[in-house]
């Protein structure tokens, strides 16, 4: 959670390129690709003669030139613009013979390049000013943002962030980077992004609320760095306290809940194993590990994280169950090495004590950048931007996996496919938490907890599967001494053979 202090909020929501009906094989679709978005900035996909490009291709052909010329993208926004250049230059001869009007070819191209157009544009921007009286009893004013890049299909999706260093390019570039990871998902929202505490938090609700610009049908607000359940909560109360007191699909304004406010079970580790699911899909591929030396499966493999946040927890915790060894883990105090590995809980048990993983006693400090240390899988986990032109070169993993948003620039990402080093990138690969915030979104409108609706068939499936045990057991061993009773034991009972309903409702009030 950023300081009092802290001078503005950032928030930004998104649409996604499947508003155009992207085909299967499109550069913004799963895995089929080791580098979703690597297509070479000189891809010969250019425009038709007589057309101009799309205003991202003119954005992104400026800095494509940078990269090329050495010079890394100098913010964020233009590094997702470049990215959605090489991607739209790729797509288009898709997209055009995907048409099938009977309109010329010519007017087909234009269609495609308005559409273009049009994804790569940020569709609404609020931008407010919230006073706030300290502690102290000067007053600051606090500078807050919210983005929508697209509104073709609604609702809009995207995170509430508490950060010092961020500004609205950087929202809309959030923005629009979530419009593409819900595409690749092929979940039906768009996107968002935010910035300091309760009383800012509420406040800036009630902007929000006042423009529009959140709503469980027009914009879902969901965690992002130094936000959690509590800010979720506050989001909630403060929406259905006022402008949604009448909706009674008021508390869908916003996932990432605890689950006692109509949170989901899962949400908290959704993105570290939406990045396990991420990475399986090409570890697990012989022909992807072929192409950059490595053998297939988990097992053996060595990752270095960069952050130790919600994401870097959870995603070491599950490629330490798949077999994987965590090697070196940076945060920015410090970093710690251990060649023999480093555990998730024991790690985890520390910072949750001591605030920090500095002094962690079962690895030794590191002084290098974590970036750089010899591994087969890289997982930057932290914030943007961390591997440019001027560590490209020295990054030795062999798969590096974005699990944070774009913390990849594009002069290094040629320097990576120059090297054959395979880049899964962050709109496919940390696209888990946007996908379970889905199901919660539903879960509230449907005001049906999914608990509730399966306890019927887990309590029948699983006796069935006791009946199946005894009857193997009596025709194998039992053929003298008559049945052989399975008896589920009390703990069983409480924890399963539930009964749906008014049972277990009057069972829990």
């Amino acid at each position: 959670m950023a300081p009092p202090h802290s001078p503005s909020l950032l928030g930004a929501p998104a649409h996604c390129p499947s508003l155009l009906g992207a085909p299967a094989h499109c550069p913004m679709a799963p895995p089929h690709s080791p580098s979703l978005l690597g297509a070479p900035a000189h891809c010969p996909m250019a425009p038709p003669p007589g057309l101009a490009p799309p205003l991202c291709w003119r954005r992104g052909k400026h800095v494509a030139v940078a990269a090329q010329a050495g010079l890394d993208a100098p913010g964020l926004l233009p590094m997702v613009e470049t990215f959605c250049a090489r991607a739209m230059r790729v797509a288009e001869a898709d997209l055009v013979q995907q048409l099938r009007s009977v309109r010329p070819a010519k007017e087909k191209r234009q269609w495609v390049h308005g559409i273009l157009e049009t994804i790569q544009r940020c569709s609404h921007v609020l931008e407010v000013s919230i006073p706030v009286k300290r502690d102290s009893g000067h007053w600051e004013v606090i500078e807050g943002w919210r983005a929508q890049h697209s509104q073709h299909l609604l609702p809009c999706k995207g995170g509430v962030r508490f950060c010092e260093s961020i500004g609205i390019d950087d929202v809309k570039a959030l923005a629009a980077l979530m419009t593409y990871k819900c595409a690749v998902v092929g979940k039906s929202v768009r996107a968002g992004k935010e910035r300091e505490l309760e009383k800012i938090t509420r406040q800036f609700t009630v902007e929000m609320a006042k423009k529009g610009f959140i709503g469980p049908g027009t914009d879902v607000a969901a965690p992002d760095i130094n936000t959690g359940e509590r800010e979720m909560s506050w989001i909630a109360d403060t929406y259905s306290r006022t402008l949604g007191y009448k909706d009674i699909n008021a508390h869908a304004c916003v996932t990432g809940k605890p689950i006692s406010q109509g949170g989901i079970h899962g949400r908290v580790p959704a993105t570290g194993r939406g990045l396990l699911h991420g990475i399986e899909n090409y570890i697990n591929n012989t022909l992807y590990m072929n192409l950059i030396g490595l053998s297939p499966g988990f097992p053996g493999k060595t990752f270095v994280l960069q952050g130790f946040g919600n994401t870097g927890l959870h995603t070491m915790r599950y490629l330490h169950r798949c077999g994987a060894c965590c090697v070196c883990v940076g945060e920015v105090d410090g970093a710690i090495y251990n060649s023999s590995g480093i555990h998730p809980k024991e790690l985890q048990d520390y910072k949750t004590e001591h605030g920090t993983i500095v002094g962690f006693p079962k690895a030794e400090p590191y002084e290098g950048s974590v970036l750089e240390v010899p591994c087969d899988i890289l997982i930057p986990a932290a914030v943007e931007k961390q591997l440019t032109k001027e560590n490209a070169h020295r990054v030795q993993a062999k798969i590096i996996a974005e699990a944070a948003n774009g913390p990849t620039t594009p002069a290094a990402h040629e320097i990576f496919l120059q090297r054959n080093i395979l880049v899964i990138p962050d709109l496919y690969v940390n696209a888990g938490g946007v996908t379970v915030s889905f199901f919660e979104w539903l879960k509230n409108l449907n005001h049906v907890s999914y608990g509730r609706l399966t306890f019927k068939y887990e309590r029948d499936s699983n006796y069935h599967l006791l009946m199946s045990v005894q009857q193997s057991l009596e025709r194998t061993l039992g053929k003298g001494s008559g049945e052989i009773p399975i008896v589920p034991s009390p703990e069983f009972q409480a924890r399963v053979a539930v009964s749906p309903g008014l049972s277990w409702v009057a069972g829990t009030a």
